[in-house]
């Protein structure tokens, strides 16, 4: 498939609007370049990786694979991250907690800690401790599960500095791109982030949050969009 040469500098969800998958996987090649060889493999075995795991998944109206390239070109492009490790743990992010028993293999009497460990052997401890601290625990029947989201999202990203860039690139696609979701889940995610946006905000200012001082100020600017759009939702419906 061809694509045009300003590919780079087209907004990710029109790359998917109007070239889908491939598209996103020729913007995501584009970034490669900026790394050692040997991190560019292991950026290509973590993308392959992902898109066996979740080769059946779906978001919508697209393979669920496009949300995992926009939030690693997210961070690559638009928030200048050149750690592998954390492009890994990107294109990861969801791997522990959809698909645990495919990574941990038959018989793991806990597979979610046995998935983190088949992650750590791959890819490092490091990259395993960054995809824990964005993975959802299970959670307590008898409590609202969006409070204990935002439980969760604050007390694991207090003490991880880069899964904050992670957990905030994953935030930018599911906020900002809601006006992209269909039928009812696009109340529902607006009534579950929306709360979210002042604790993203505090986490993302933070001094030992490793993000330049221009690009948390474009991450400021990309909360302040999402909502904006979650008031245009939840609050002016018609």
């Amino acid at each position: 498939m061809e694509f045009p040469p300003y590919l780079a500098t087209m907004p990710m969800h029109a790359i998917t609007e109007l070239h889908g998958e491939p598209g996103l996987l020729a913007r995501f090649r584009l970034e490669l370049p900026g790394f050692a060889t040997a991190d560019r493999d292991r950026l290509t075995e973590a993308l392959d990786l992902a898109a066996e795991l979740h080769r059946d998944d779906r978001r919508s109206r697209e393979p669920y694979l496009n949300h995992l390239l926009r939030v690693a070109i997210r961070m690559t492009h638009h928030y200048q991250v050149r750690d592998p490790d954390v492009i890994v743990a990107g294109l990861l992010h969801d791997a522990v907690e959809d698909h645990p028993g495919e990574l941990a293999g038959a018989g793991a009497a806990d597979p979610t800690a046995a998935a983190l460990a088949a992650l750590a052997d791959r890819f490092g401890a490091r990259v395993a401790r960054l995809v824990a601290a964005v993975t959802n625990p299970v959670y307590d029947p008898e409590r609202d599960p969006h409070v204990q989201y935002r439980e969760h999202v604050a007390a694991s990203l207090d003490r991880e500095p880069w899964a904050r860039v992670i957990k905030v690139s994953d935030f930018t696609d599911n906020g900002v791109g809601v006006v992209y979701a269909v039928g009812p889940k696009v109340a529902r995610s607006a009534a579950k982030y929306r709360p979210l946006v002042p604790v993203y905000r505090e986490l993302i200012a933070r001094p030992d949050t490793p993000l330049s001082a221009p690009v948390k100020r474009h991450i400021f600017a990309q909360l302040d969009l999402a909502e904006e759009r979650f008031s245009a939702i939840l609050d002016h419906p018609n």
